[in-house]
């Protein structure tokens, strides 16, 4: 199998000023063709260090993809390697300066005479271009090496390797296929997952998995090689079917389904309203749930209780629950899934009340100790959860965690 390696240039990126989505971006594109990006590598603006590190990437893999550098301005450098690099020398490509300058036109903008250096491009090498940007992408294939480097901003990064690079390579024949499934899961931690599954799987030969975990869950990613798309997929589909057996009560989608566009479907199919009431996450959960597109036809709304006194004039929740069990604690999260409930006419609602921290804990409510309570039209409950002690992650963590609660509740499964 061909060996690929990601280099992302910039010193924003060093610094820290700037995250780096592009690599990550690359790389399950390439997997997704089949290419093994075993490397991932980022330098800083100096012509020296980006020779440097193309030199070293090139020793050990076929094909090395860049991002940044192709700007027209002096820290852009990536050009000026490229010729030295690869002994060749920039020439103007007439057709892409006129496509630059209709650009500009277009959006009413004299050109700055500085965007021509974008139209220089070394001279033997295959153009891949950018339809909404001035940077073109440069690949030169020299020797059974494919090296190939792209425009730094994420969207025009992202246009490029999809239009342009992803169908080029993918016409190369570079070797084995790979079929990449992702398992979700929520309501188990790693660990608990890893000793439930780990010792009786029979893993086949050209098969990983990986745990992922983050404050949705917990993925497992499945990559299988063969030497056909078909084989690939069978050996995917042999471990998806032996983790389904042994854990698929915690399986709530696959590959780039969400929490909230799972349960968001299964609303929308049932013809189901939901309506939230928080405490803790002050809003993570409306966040989350508005996070994917058309769920206004389920989503009702909700209120952020942050203090009693809303909990009391907003939501209905009774002094008496508050003074006798106190704003965290599972009959308070259940007077506020009602209170909503009610509030908004709602089918379902959900609350969540609890101790985000990092302060404000104590020996009988800890900092991570979250109540989650659930109110339909036949049952209210709730339920509690122990999280870390991290503020954003506790957050983050119950709101998923809500989710999975309604999810189980509309598909009646048990509630653990």
């Amino acid at each position: 199998m061909i060996i690929a390696e990601i280099i992302t240039i910039g010193d924003e990126l060093l610094l820290g000023e700037t995250t780096d989505t592009n690599a990550g971006y690359i790389a399950r594109k390439l997997s997704g063709i089949g290419l093994s990006v075993q490397f991932k590598s980022t330098v800083g603006d100096s012509l020296e260090r980006i020779e440097e590190t193309i030199r070293h990437a090139l020793k050990r893999a076929q094909l090395v993809i860049t991002t940044g550098g192709l700007g027209p301005t002096d820290d852009d450098l990536t050009k000026k390697v490229l010729v030295k690099f690869f002994k060749r020398q920039l020439v103007l490509n007439e057709q892409l300066l006129e496509e630059i300058r209709e650009r500009y036109h277009r959006r009413g903008i004299e050109m700055p005479a500085i965007n021509e250096e974008q139209a220089l491009l070394p001279n033997n090498s295959t153009i891949f271009k950018n339809d909404i940007g001035s940077a073109a992408g440069i690949g030169i294939i020299e020797n059974d090496y494919y090296f190939i480097s792209l425009p730094g901003v994420p969207t025009e990064m992202r246009h490029v390797l999809d239009n342009e690079v992803i169908p080029f390579l993918a016409k190369q024949n570079f070797g084995q296929a790979i079929k990449i499934t992702t398992l979700r899961l929520n309501g188990i931690v790693e660990s608990s997952l890893a000793e439930i599954i780990s010792a009786e799987l029979e893993i086949e030969p050209g098969v990983k998995l990986a745990y992922l975990p983050s404050e949705s869950g917990v993925d497992l990613r499945i990559v299988a090689t063969a030497d056909s798309k078909e084989k690939a997929e069978n050996k995917a589909q042999k471990l998806v079917k032996q983790i389904e057996k042994k854990v698929g009560r915690f399986v709530y989608g696959y590959d780039s389904d969400s929490l909230q566009s799972v349960t968001g479907q299964l609303l929308s199919d049932n013809d189901k309203s939901l309506a939230v009431a928080e405490s803790c996450t002050g809003g993570k959960l409306g966040e989350i749930i508005t996070s994917v597109p058309g769920s206004s036809k389920y989503f009702a709304g909700g209120i952020i209780a942050y203090s009693n006194d809303v909990k009391v004039s907003e939501l209905g929740v009774k002094k008496t629950t508050l003074n006798k069990y106190g704003a965290v604690s599972a009959e308070t999260a259940i007077e506020m899934a009602l209170g909503a409930r009610k509030r908004f006419s709602a089918d379902f609602a959900l609350s969540i009340t609890g101790v985000a921290g990092p302060g404000g804990g104590t020996d009988e409510k800890p900092v991570g100790l979250t109540f989650i309570g659930l109110a339909s039209a036949h049952k209210s409950f709730a339920k509690e959860f122990n999280f870390g002690r991290d503020r954003e992650t506790n957050r983050a963590r119950a709101s998923y965690a809500a989710l999975e609660l309604l999810r189980k509740d509309i598909l009646d499964l048990e509630i653990e």
